[in-house]
């Protein structure tokens, strides 16, 4: 048990939790599923942006990282790949008008199927998935937290990629609840609806150009 608090510091968990507060792509996703498909969809949303660490983190342990900071092609495949999906995501975004709705009748928009459901958690996987970066930075950033010494690396690694996914599951949420808890209120307007698409739309186009525009070395 004391092996664990050795690894599980303050100081990650801090430094964890301002990760995950940063507003990425998958904040963005969330709060706009929150605010456009209502709260039992949120949990859909931040159970894909959550699973698809999973990836990362193997390919980090499993030195696939290492592989795609030296092939510069297997790295722009996956980067565009991911930037083409960014922009799709935008471009469906601000085309999309099916949340526009009145006051008298945004609380009384019908659950998700499982169908719909499954399909909010797949995009939330392949938003991250796509995202080479990702591998290279838990390569990057959880060996940092290794104390010196440590017999069985492997199981640190573990230990301190639950809890990054952990964190990314409970801020997660919390950004997709609050954006439900409003969404009466933001559906009352067409305007602002129009407007908080756009923004979104924008959003996913920005972090498509800044991922276009990452080098492996960044």
């Amino acid at each position: 048990m004391s092996d664990i608090f050795e690894i599980i510091t303050a100081d990650y968990l801090l430094t964890t939790l301002l990760i995950t507060l940063v507003p990425g792509t998958g904040v963005i996703y969330t709060l706009s599923v929150g605010l456009f498909a209502g709260r039992t969809s949120i949990f859909a949303a931040v159970a894909g942006c959550t699973a698809s660490i999973v990836p990362h983190l193997l390919a980090s342990i499993f030195g696939l990282a290492a592989i795609l900071h030296a092939s510069a092609t297997l790295f722009h495949l996956i980067k565009y790949a991911g930037v083409i999906y960014l922009l799709y995501l935008a471009w469906g975004m601000w085309r999309d008008r099916s949340a526009i709705l009145s006051e008298a009748t945004a609380h009384e928009t019908p659950g998700l199927s499982n169908g719909q459901l499954r399909a909010v958690a797949w995009r939330g996987i392949l938003i991250n998935v796509l995202n080479p970066k990702l591998t290279l930075f838990f390569l990057a950033f959880l060996p940092q937290f290794i104390p010196a010494g440590t017999r069985e690396p492997g199981f640190a690694i573990f230990l301190l990629a639950m809890v990054f996914m952990g964190m990314t599951f409970g801020v997660f949420s919390l950004y997709g609840l609050f954006a439900a808890q409003v969404r009466e209120l933001v559906l009352s307007s067409e305007q602002v609806v129009l407007w908080l698409r756009r923004l979104f739309a924008a959003g996913f186009a920005g972090f498509a150009l800044k991922l276009a525009l990452t080098q492996r070395g960044d």
